[in-house]
């Protein structure tokens, strides 16, 4: 059915998103997974990032919408990094680092673990460095998810969950965690495994809800999958990115017992010291699980960035209060946001950890998500992300609650957060009229 523009009409383009992914080819099936194929042309489409951003700047909006962070991070972590590069008898050669990352950071996450987690891990054999967290969670799943089988994970979730899953061959399948507190239905979960689920997908501290899930939340998950035979990936990426008011403390999957013999965590040094660009990750876990999971990331990337790995090591074994100080700013920038996006009529979440508030827009207006964030963004000048991105869209009910969700981004400067809660509160009545 065409519209009178000629396209498809918003309810046939619907129905066919929802088509099987069986027998397409395999570049439309990753990028189905991730919400970035358009049905209507068959081709595929920026991350709903990238288009967010594109967005922004087409309309002149403050852009709340990628969750890059404004603010570099730490001075001296980038002098360590750019002596290392320039200075011959300052940290590794310029070449390759080894496949499995450099032994100095290496040590330094293992240190790091043990320090914070009490959970001992042998550098040599149990922590890999990767070109950014995304790439250990590729790798992870590739490795773990069998061909036919199913994934579990809780949804909204980070928009690479869906498209690894389709190019390991596997179908994702989403367990929604819910408003107003986000927590996981861990019985939920057990109820969607089947004989075909392979592995789960878990992510804590949670994008894009900020939920930090409970040792018993953590141990109860590790309990199915021991019981089922399944693997599970924990993406643990905003650990450091923690608040005061947070109902539990991140603990990483690896310090709940019997986990390391189904559980395998994925870290960022890229969220933890704000240079995302740094592309600097780690993935850890038993040795076993460890030699799976190399057989598939040493054909991504095999290796990256000497100097930055270096650098990272140095700051993880002493990050000069950085830590604490990113995440008081960030728990700052929060409430900022969480204010203005209230005086406007949404209902933001609590948001304990990560850069991310969900607002439900239910109370101001019909319109879905997606919809909503095109007006906000042409018509109010701030840009967003729909939640409906970060859902398993191509099987998703057009009235599911979150469908209504938005997420926006506070890992900005206090004056362009309180600049967006300006456009929000003097323009969006109009828009909305």
């Amino acid at each position: 059915m065409l519209s009178r523009s000629g396209h498809q009409s918003e309810s046939a383009s619907a129905a066919l998103s929802r088509v099987p992914l069986d027998h397409r080819p395999l570049w439309a099936k990753a990028a189905i997974g991730a919400n970035t194929f358009d049905f209507e042309t068959a081709t595929v489409l920026p991350t709903i990032y990238e288009r967010t951003t594109a967005a922004a700047l087409a309309h002149d909006a403050v852009n709340l919408g990628q969750g890059f962070p404004d603010r570099e991070g730490p001075d001296w972590l980038q002098a360590a990094a750019a002596e290392a590069i320039t200075d011959p008898q300052v940290g590794p050669p310029n070449q390759y680092a080894p496949g499995l990352g450099l032994p100095v950071l290496r040590e330094a996450v293992a240190e790091d673990h043990r320090r914070r987690y009490d959970v001992t891990l042998d550098p040599a054999e149990q922590v890999m460095i990767t070109t950014g967290a995304t790439e250990g969670i590729t790798a992870a799943i590739l490795a773990f998810a069998e061909p036919g089988s199913e994934v579990l994970t809780f949804e909204p979730h980070y928009d690479s969950y869906g498209a690894c899953t389709a190019l390991a061959g596997a179908e994702l399948k989403g367990v929604p965690l819910r408003a107003p507190d986000f927590r996981p239905d861990v019985d939920a979960l057990e109820a969607a495994v089947t004989d075909r689920t392979s592995l789960i997908l878990l992510n804590t501290p949670h994008n894009p809800t900020g939920t930090v899930f409970s040792p018993e939340e953590l141990r109860r998950v590790v309990d199915i999958a021991r019981r089922h035979g399944l693997r599970i990936m924990c993406d643990e990426v905003y650990e450091h990115l923690v608040f005061d008011d947070a109902t539990h403390r991140h603990r990483t999957i690896l310090s709940v017992p019997g986990a390391q013999e189904v559980a395998v965590a994925v870290g960022s040094a890229g969220k933890s010291f704000s240079l995302t660009g740094w592309k600097v990750g780690w993935i850890t876990g038993s040795t076993e699980l460890l030699n799976k999971v190399r057989g598939v990331k040493q054909f991504l990337s095999f290796s990256s960035g000497p100097a930055y790995q270096w650098a990272i090591a140095q700051g993880l074994r002493d990050d000069r209060g950085f830590f604490a100080a990113n995440a008081a700013a960030l728990a700052a920038g929060r409430d900022l946001l969480r204010g203005g996006l209230r005086e406007a009529g949404l209902r933001p979440n609590r948001a304990e950890a990560g850069y991310f508030v969900v607002a439900d827009i239910a109370e101001v207006t019909e319109l879905s998500g997606p919809q909503f964030c095109e007006v906000l963004t042409r018509e109010v000048g701030v840009a967003a992300i729909p939640v409906a991105a970060l859902t398993i869209q191509h099987r998703a009910s057009t009235d599911d609650e979150l469908q209504r969700l938005v997420r926006f981004a506070f890992c900005k400067e206090p004056r362009t957060i309180e600049e967006a809660m300006r456009r929000l509160r003097e323009r969006l009545p109009a828009a909305l009229g």
